[in-house]
């Protein structure tokens, strides 16, 4: 029977001669392969909805635990504004691959509400950085990786916080302190801020740029240092911004 699922494609593999398999994060069924037959062909109904980021309803014949067959796609959103802007599209990139992963140690269906809430957020204009730093934060939950937030990552105390550190794993206080670097109080105040906010109740978010380059700082060393993960796209990323 066929099944209407909504989904978005986060990555693609050439089959056969002219078909696709696609790796589609589904709101129904978390993260699924399906097979789109004859999808890479000119003359095929499908090649223009069976790309990298395709956001909309799939049509398919379920198969759990086993290759899915698509037959339609409605689009939802072609996150126009994302597809014209090099940076944004780089950005949008490493989300997916990030969730990919992500999922590929949790596929928990409330990881297709982030990722599709951070992407709109980005289509319409809010901070790249700052809505990716807000995912990277929550993913860490789902990785087995989960920050302390709450106190002293060393002695366990919550008051008097100086800093957070990445190779340290978090907050540390003033009695713990010894040569990490002195990060600014909106800094400590925005991770936090970050970590328990609801993506899709932002309607508004201004943070200075040392702000925003302590959080990214911080949490590329967290995943660096403890998540296992390396992302061609996350390389890509920091080439596109650096440039």
């Amino acid at each position: 029977m066929q099944e209407k699922v909504c989904g978005i494609v986060l990555s693609t593999i050439p089959y056969k001669e002219s078909s696709k398999i696609l790796n589609i994060l589904t709101k129904e069924h978390g993260l699924i392969g399906v097979i789109a037959k004859g999808a890479s062909s000119m003359k095929s109904n499908l090649r223009a909805y069976t790309n990298n980021y395709t956001y909309g309803y799939f049509y398919i014949y379920y198969k759990e635990d086993k290759l899915s067959m698509l037959s339609q796609v409605d689009i939802i959103n072609t996150f126009s504004n994302i597809r014209l802007d090099i940076e944004k599209i780089s950005y949008l990139a490493y989300l997916c691959e990030l969730s990919n992963q992500v999922l590929k140690q949790n596929n928990d269906n409330s990881i297709f509400d982030l990722l599709i809430e951070a992407i709109l957020k980005i289509e319409n204009n809010f901070d790249p950085l700052i809505i990716t730093n807000i995912i990277e934060l929550k993913y860490l939950d789902y990785l087995g990786i989960s920050l302390n937030l709450d106190s002293c990552i060393k002695c366990y105390k919550k008051n008097d916080i100086v800093t957070i550190d990445g190779d340290a794993g978090g907050y540390i206080c003033k009695n713990c302190h010894t040569d990490e670097a002195i990060v600014d109080g909106k800094t400590l105040k925005m991770i936090r801020m970050y970590y328990y906010v609801d993506i899709k109740s932002i309607s508004k978010i201004n943070v200075s740029l040392k702000v925003k380059e302590e959080i990214n700082r911080f949490i590329n060393t967290y995943y660096e240092r403890y998540s296992g993960l390396y992302l061609k796209s996350k390389s890509f990323l920091e080439n596109i911004i650096n440039s």
